[in-house]
């Protein structure tokens, strides 16, 4: 959860534009990142895949206000607002992102080509019709934090306890690359964004990088079958809290209007 969700730098970015606070150009720039190029199919009155800059015009043009994003998995369905089609497309994909005042939804699919190290990666954003409804369990920005801040504390105690809150080269490695991240700060979100969705997006990848680290760090101390559940147990929840506050990190434009022109 270190490096933004697709879906979060097109509905960040695509929200700046909106708002008149970066260029078209730059916000294609910023969603494309290290990938080698996007490309939007099924847009209305286009025949195929068109460009991130066409395609963000012409949903502009279509009447879309701003961006969501949905970050589901099996069981938690979390941004998403139906028809099934699409909820099944996310679902695949783990992300999405639902256009605010027009009822289309984007779904990225990535390929890859290339060895470890060289990827070539082509991202297609599928347009498909989305239901106007509110999304499934989008926090406010407020309860994010607080559910945040809580998930940190008690998933910190249970791993110390069980021995698995992270050590050894790989979770330094890990750590040191974070430490790198926050160190850009705002940068973890478009122009616009108030404080707020960056404190909380920024404390959710610091969770999300306690759970990887804990994941990847194998058992530690946690020898028995029960406290491997144990374990379990607790980053299942932590995972959901960190996703929810970055679903309510992105959102924070659509949800609470707290970007501005």
């Amino acid at each position: 959860m270190l490096v933004e969700p697709r879906s979060g730098l097109l509905a960040a970015w695509g929200n700046a534009l909106l708002a008149g606070l970066v260029s078209p150009d730059e916000a294609a720039l910023a969603i494309v990142g290290e990938d080698a190029v996007h490309r939007v199919d099924g847009l209305p009155g286009e025949a195929g895949p068109v460009g991130l800059t066409l395609a963000l015009g012409r949903l502009r043009g279509l009447g879309a206000t701003g961006f969501r994003v949905a970050l589901p998995v099996p069981g938690h369905p979390l941004g998403l607002s139906g028809p099934p089609d699409f909820n099944a497309r996310a679902l695949e994909a783990e992300e999405a992102v639902v256009a605010y005042g027009v009822p289309y939804g984007l779904v990225p699919e990535v390929t890859e080509a290339g060895p470890a190290g060289d990827l070539h990666v082509e991202v297609v954003w599928r347009v498909l019709p989305v239901r106007e409804a509110p999304p499934a369990d989008v926090p406010s920005l407020g309860e994010a934090e607080r559910e945040l801040a809580e998930a940190l504390r008690d998933a910190t105690a249970v791993l110390s306890r069980l021995d698995v809150a992270g050590s050894g080269p790989v979770a330094e490695a890990a750590m040191d690359a974070y430490r790198a991240r926050a160190e850009r700060g705002r940068d973890l979100l478009a122009p616009g964004y108030p404080p707020r969705a960056v404190r909380v997006l920024e404390m959710a990848q610091r969770v999300g990088l306690l759970v990887s680290v804990a994941y990847e760090n194998g058992h530690g101390g946690a020898v028995s079958a029960s406290e491997i559940a144990a374990r379990g147990e607790a980053l299942r929840p932590v995972e959901r809290v960190a996703r929810r506050a970055q679903v309510a990190a992105y959102n924070a434009y659509v949800e609470g209007g707290e970007v501005r022109r």
